[in-house]
């Protein structure tokens, strides 16, 4: 008997994670067109783009080669703020 309940537990406790790690993007931009908001701004070269729950943070370089940073807003694809270095 034994032999069944530490499977059947494991299996559980993988089956009630699973939901807890999709994702549902509802009415949400995607990544592609945070991307393309943040090439209008300027970048040319993406190092590292992340979605932060409710904005895309896109990361790279722009023509001149200095770093940039874009924050697009997730639901309504407004740019709430670029950081630009030298």
């Amino acid at each position: 008997m034994r032999k069944f309940i530490l499977p059947l537990v494991v299996a559980l406790g993988v089956g009630s994670a699973a939901p807890a790690m999709a994702f549902d993007s509802g009415d949400q931009i995607s990544m592609e067109a945070a991307l393309d908001i943040a090439t209008g701004l300027g970048i040319r070269t993406v190092s590292h783009t992340q979605f932060l729950g409710d904005e895309w943070e896109i990361e790279g370089r722009d023509r001149a080669d200095r770093w940039m940073k874009v924050y697009v807003d997730a639901s309504t694809g407004d740019v709430r703020n670029v950081e630009r270095g030298w």
